[in-house]
């Protein structure tokens, strides 16, 4: 996307302010926008899509949430998370700018601000549209997408990024509804297997019987019932992908069995003798943590290590921020097209009952809240009364308790790394999969 192209709003109640704003960027941007009054910032975000938001720090009316701009500037996140916004402010505000900083500003400028400054900013800000795009959506070939910019989100990014080219084998941690089968889509669609075969299978469900004819297959005559030969899962996934859901629930002795085909690579169905050679990549997912796992009176520790190569934890969506509102957006878009609505805007009191919500179902229960909402709405705003959330869903204690399980498991794993690399930050944000910055983050969030 270049300049040209860009549509700016401007928000200040300064008329002189304005009037220069309007005639620097005229012959440069496509569409400027000003108006003086924030109050009418949700009415000019519903009906105009911008690029840029260039917004003032301090207006003559008064909020009582604190300062001016930070209260705006979190509206203007909330009403659209993807927003850039610049912030314009005096001298004195410097400190308050820094910390808008950490609300989701992009930049800020120090009045009487550069011309040249203040374009390069934007220019910058414009050409990187396409590529925060990308960034908030990872789409693999059937359409599905996952969607996420927040901070952890973008770490389960990077680290599929880095293990899907590789063979290794994944265990994907994470709460029931946070979309533990997505990742695993994601990292086939994204290794050299894309074209191969991507075969799911929940083995919690299986019973001991049919555990062992569902994955490895049996010939005609094996048992009573077996009229016909039939191929295992593990067959039918050789030279592609295998994903092994809610590996956590079964049994030690289907524990054994599975680690025997893991270690030696080759399969025997039941009632043959026939050897069959594996070449699968592995993937499973369990809601447990790897705490949890670590019992050895329920899971082998042998069997954890062969699946666990590289572990992806995917966050709840309570800890996911300000990625409750992009993802909205996107289902709400995504089910008004496929119910032939017209397009909606999102109320404050929508976003602002949404955003109290804990949402136990995670995603999954988002999806069916939003989907209902868009169904059974009557305008085209969505209302706070559209939102009905379901009473299948309760926040138990177990699952707060996986939380603190997986933070304090978090917590050890970067003592750990960074005491093995003699406190080297580069080379454990390395080995951890994550970035400087990440690695940083999370220290400061542990206090380490």
């Amino acid at each position: 996307m270049q300049l040209k192209d860009a549509k700016i709003l401007i928000i200040d109640d300064d008329e002189d302010v304005l009037t220069a704003l309007r005639l620097l960027l005229k012959s440069q941007v496509k569409q400027v926008t000003a108006n003086k009054n924030p109050n009418n910032i949700s009415n000019l975000l519903a009906k105009e899509k911008f690029d840029v938001v260039i917004l003032d720090m301090n207006f003559n009316s008064v909020v009582n949430t604190g300062n001016e701009g930070i209260f705006w500037l979190k509206k203007i996140k909330e009403l659209d998370p993807k927003m850039f916004v610049i912030l314009i402010t005096a001298y004195g505000d410097i400190d308050l700018a820094i910390r808008s900083l950490k609300e989701g500003a992009s930049d800020f400028l120090v009045k009487p601000w550069k011309n040249e400054k203040l374009l390069e900013t934007i220019r910058a800000l414009v050409s990187r549209k396409k590529g925060i795009k990308n960034a908030t959506r990872l789409t693999f070939r059937k359409g599905i997408k996952i969607v996420g910019e927040s901070e952890v989100m973008q770490d389960v990014f990077t680290k599929i990024s880095k293990v899907a080219p590789t063979d290794a084998n994944i265990l994907i941690l994470g709460e029931n509804g946070t979309g533990k089968d997505l990742i695993a889509q994601a990292i086939h669609e994204n290794s050299s297997r894309k074209d191969r075969p991507f075969i799911k299978v929940d083995v919690g469900s299986l019973t001991t019987s049919l555990f062992e004819s569902e994955l490895f297959g049996y010939k005609k005559g094996a048992f009573t019932g077996a009229a016909e030969d039939r191929m295992g899962r593990f067959e039918a996934a050789n030279g592609g992908t295998l994903f092994l859901d809610e590996i956590g629930n079964i049994t030690l002795g289907q524990q054994v069995r599975l680690l025997s085909v893991l270690q030696n690579r080759q399969l025997t169905p039941l009632g043959s003798n026939e050897v069959i050679d594996l070449d699968i990549r592995l993937i499973c997912a369990t809601n447990l943590s790897l705490t949890d796992l670590g019992d050895e009176q329920k899971f082998r520790k042998d069997l954890i290590y062969r699946i666990n190569t590289v572990d992806i934890i995917v966050p709840p969506l309570r800890d996911r921020g300000t990625d409750i509102t992009l993802l909205s957006h996107h289902f709400i878009d995504m089910y008004a097209e496929k119910y032939f609505k017209e397009p909606f805007t999102l109320g404050e009191g929508f976003i602002k009952k949404l955003k109290g919500h804990p949402f136990p179902g995670n995603v999954r229960e988002l999806q069916y809240v939003l989907e209902r909402a868009v169904i059974m709405a009557e305008g085209r705003v969505l209302k706070a009364n559209d939102l009905v959330f379901s009473p299948i869903e309760r926040k138990t204690e177990q699952s707060q308790n996986r939380t603190v399980n997986l933070e304090a498991l978090e917590k050890e794993t970067i003592l750990q790394v960074i005491e093995k690399n003699e406190g080297n930050i580069s080379k454990s944000a390395k080995e951890l999969g994550i970035t400087r910055t990440a690695l940083y983050r999370r220290l400061h969030k542990y206090d380490l």
